[in-house]
Order: structure tokens, then sequence, then C-alpha cells
């Protein structure tokens, strides 16, 4: 079974990493959540990336914030796609980890999304997206909720039509 890792930082990346997790319950798409950090525990952070690709995981969503090396610590260790979260945090407020995250040298890829909550959230799609290559069911529930996400602006853009006409 394809599963997703989530591993964070630090527990104070939480609060921003539910929008992935959201994400990825309403897919149906199951996954672990880690805290562990490249910096303090990187032996630990190497065997739970082994660990779990032999388990079956097929993404990584890495979050941190300031020097945010973590998902470039696991795409060290893998060549399953690592997604990278930067957190809006320190005195940059993300700025740094958005350039820690996406200035990764060649041949060890991290696809960088944006800052925060938004980043967190489109990380859950971007992986959903990368397992329903291979799974026709999951295609059709990303498929389903992208026409969801359609149909409720085309329902906001007729309700401020309504108003002008009032």
């Amino acid at each position: 079974m394809s599963w997703v890792a989530i591993l964070m930082g630090s527990e104070s990346d939480w609060p921003t990493m539910q929008a992935t997790t959201d994400v990825l319950d309403a897919l149906e798409v199951k996954f672990e959540v880690k805290v562990t950090s490249a910096h303090r525990t990187p032996a630990a952070t190497q065997e739970y990336v082994a660990d779990a690709e032999a388990r079956g995981c097929r993404v990584f969503i890495c979050a941190a914030g300031m020097a945010a090396h973590l998902a470039g610590a696991v795409a060290a260790h893998t060549q399953r796609p690592v997604i990278g979260v930067p957190i809006d945090s320190g005195p940059l407020q993300g700025f740094d980890a958005l350039l820690s995250t996406a200035q990764m040298p060649g041949g060890i890829p991290v696809a960088t999304v944006a800052v925060g909550k938004a980043g967190a959230k489109n990380a859950g799609y971007l992986a959903a997206q990368v397992l329903a290559t291979a799974d026709a069911e999951l295609h059709e529930r990303v498929v389903a909720d992208r026409a969801a996400n359609r149909d409720k602006v085309a329902a906001q853009d007729a309700s401020v039509q309504a108003s002008l006409k009032s």
C-alpha cells in the first residue's frame, strides 16, 4: 500500500502541517507524521527514510523553517519524490526557509511549494497527484476535488454578481 510520510523539523511546525493532513484525509491517502531534525537527529532521520521506503512510502513531505535543511537531508537519502514546505517562522517569516528548500544541488531535487499553510495544503495535493499516476481511484478523487473547488469559485462569483444587481 502506497502512503506519504510527513516529516517536520519540530513540533511547532504541526499547526501549519495540519493543512497537509486535512488534504490527504479528504482524498483518502494514507500518511504518517513524524518530528525529526536534519541537524539534531540526522541518523534517526536517515533511518526513518530507509524504513519508510521499505514499508511502502512513495512520497516524502518535509517541513522546516529558517535553515530548512530537512527536505534536502531526506532527498539525499531517497530517490522517492520529496516535497519541501518552507515554514513561515523566524525573523524573515519563511523567506530564508524558501530559499534553503528550493536551492538544492543538481541531481538531488526537492519540489518546493509556497511558504506556510498554502504550501502545506499544496504539498498534500501534489503528493496525492504523484500517487494518482498509479492509482485510478485516487486520480478520480483528485479530479472530483478540483471540480468541487471550481464549482465553489463559480458559486462565489454568482453571489457577487447577484449582489451587484441588488
